[in-house]
Order: C-alpha cells, then structure tokens, then sequence
C-alpha cells in the first residue's frame, strides 16, 4: 500500500515537472536580417531581441550580409529548425520572394521589416512612409536653400523598397520645389561608398548646393567627401536617423536627418508576431512614424 503511494506521489511529481518544463519552453522565432554591418540594422536587432526576450520567446538571428542567395539560405535552414515564425528584412524586394515562398511552402508565417517584400505571401509589413521621408526631405533642402537649389542625390540598394520609394519620394519634392538634379547615383546604402561617389560628382557638379543621401551611412561618406575637397559648403540631408547620424546633425555639421526609429520598427515587428502566434487579427501594413531631426 505505501509502495502504491510512494509510486504515485512519484509519478505525480514527474508529471508536474513536465508541465513546468513544457511551460519554460520558449517559442522559437526568427529575425533574417539584410546586414549587421550597417548601425541601423543593428539598432533594430537590438530593440527586437529585447521585446522578444521581454515577452518569452527565443529569437534566432541571422544575417544575410546583403546577399539575397545568403537570405535564402537563411530561410532554407530557419525551416527545419521547427521555427514559429520569421521576421525578414529584405536584402532585396524581388530576391526575397523566393524566400518568402519558401516560408509559406512550409507553413511558416512571415512579418516583412522596414523593407517590402514583391513576391510571397506576408502576413504584415512593419516600416516607415519612405516616400513621406523622401518628401520631406526635400522641402528641407527647399527651406534652407531655395527654390531651384542645385542637388545631388545619393540612392540606396536599386531593387531595396526602402530606395525605390525614398527616390519616388524625394523627386515629387524636387519637382514640386523645381530642383536642378544634376546627378542621382548608388552608393548601396554604405558609408564608403558615399564617400567615393561623392568625391566623383564633386568634381564634375562643384555648383552643387545640396545633397540628399537616402541614408545616413551614405550621408556620413558625402560629409566626409565634402569636408576634404575645400568646395563651399553643401547642406547634407541624411535618412534613418542613426546614433551617428543624429549625433553629427546635433553638431551642426550635417543640416538633418529623416528619422525612421529602427528601434520601434524592431519593437513592433516582434510585437506583431506575438498577436499572430495567439491567432490575433494584424493589420497587412504598420506605420512606424517619421520625424525630421536638426540642430
């Protein structure tokens, strides 16, 4: 009789230890991120982990290094690690539809990041009004140095949304302030880059008056370009709203940025998630808000 309840007070504290286990187990989810080279990405890697570790799941980061055949490799692997969901941020808008499919092939929900997806089932798109970004920029430009300024632009990753729709953006303004575009290039989102493209267009447009910079990385190389080329000098609008670039705006060398909050873009995405995993109603697109920040 003892032995029958030593048994089954045994069994009742092992099965109790199975519930608890089963109740600590996180839900595994992913963030496929386009790179961690650059601060913006980082920011919204950061804020992401922090909201997926605040509400209890296990976040899988991976990053693709701007290199959509790296993303789908990410994505290829994400789904045999028995994955809830992925949140993806696009190396590439067209390229990533593979993904995607890829994903919904396997029944894994998908929430896109700060840039769309043109292919593939998403079940919610959390980023910034880029074109909105785009046209305020320019009317910045047009309120510092006048109608009919002379600018340059530098574009981002041809392909990206992010570039597509902060051009778009960007030449509505133009036009409606008649800029005098004398040169739009990529400079693929990168600091470098900016700086060599810029060195390049200061030689052939040293008129230029103005330069918008689809992001800050690129806008931090054109400064740079600037500052050691001894022309005028030339009011540098950034977008993003980095720790970098809000820091050289605060400093007055750089007249503003677009700021896009990636850190907020990271906190709802995961957010999002959350609701989809309990089988809660999302919106198909979540603004994150737009501030413009100067001196």
């Amino acid at each position: 009789m003892k032995l029958n309840k030593f048994a089954t007070l045994f069994s009742a504290v092992v099965l109790s230890a199975t519930i608890s286990a089963n109740a600590l187990a996180k839900d595994n989810i992913a963030l496929v991120i386009s790179t961690l080279n650059n601060p913006f990405f980082v920011t919204m890697k950061d804020s992401a982990q922090k909201e997926a570790d605040k509400l209890g799941y296990e976040l899988i980061v991976l990053d693709s290094q701007d290199n959509p055949a790296k993303e789908l490799a990410n994505v290829q692997d994400l789904t045999v690690r028995g994955t809830k969901l992925m949140l993806i941020n696009p190396t590439d808008s067209d390229a990533v539809g593979n993904s995607i499919l890829m994903a919904n092939k396997a029944n894994i929900p998908v929430i896109t990041l700060d840039r769309a997806a043109n292919k593939g089932t998403v079940v919610s798109h959390v980023a910034s009004d880029n074109r909105m970004g785009g046209e305020m920029a320019a009317d910045f430009i047009a309120s510092q140095v006048g109608e009919n300024a002379k600018v340059i632009q530098l574009e981002g990753i041809s392909g990206t949304s992010a570039a597509r729709e902060r051009g778009e953006g960007f030449n509505t303004g133009a036009k409606a302030h008649k800029f005098n575009i004398l040169a739009s290039q990529p400079a693929d989102f990168d600091r470098t880059k900016g700086l060599n493209v810029m060195q390049n267009l200061l030689t052939a447009h040293p008129d230029v008056q103005a330069v918008f910079a689809q992001n800050d990385e690129m806008a931090l190389g054109a400064m740079r370009a600037i500052q050691t080329s001894g022309n005028n000098p030339v009011l540098v609008v950034g977008f993003d709203g980095t720790t970098d670039g809000i820091k050289v705006v605060k400093s007055g060398k750089m007249g503003a940025t677009i700021a896009q909050r990636p850190d907020q873009i990271g906190i709802v995405g995961i957010q999002i998630a959350d609701k989809v995993l309990k089988g809660e109603k999302v919106a198909a697109t979540v603004p994150v808000e737009l501030e413009l920040i100067v001196k």
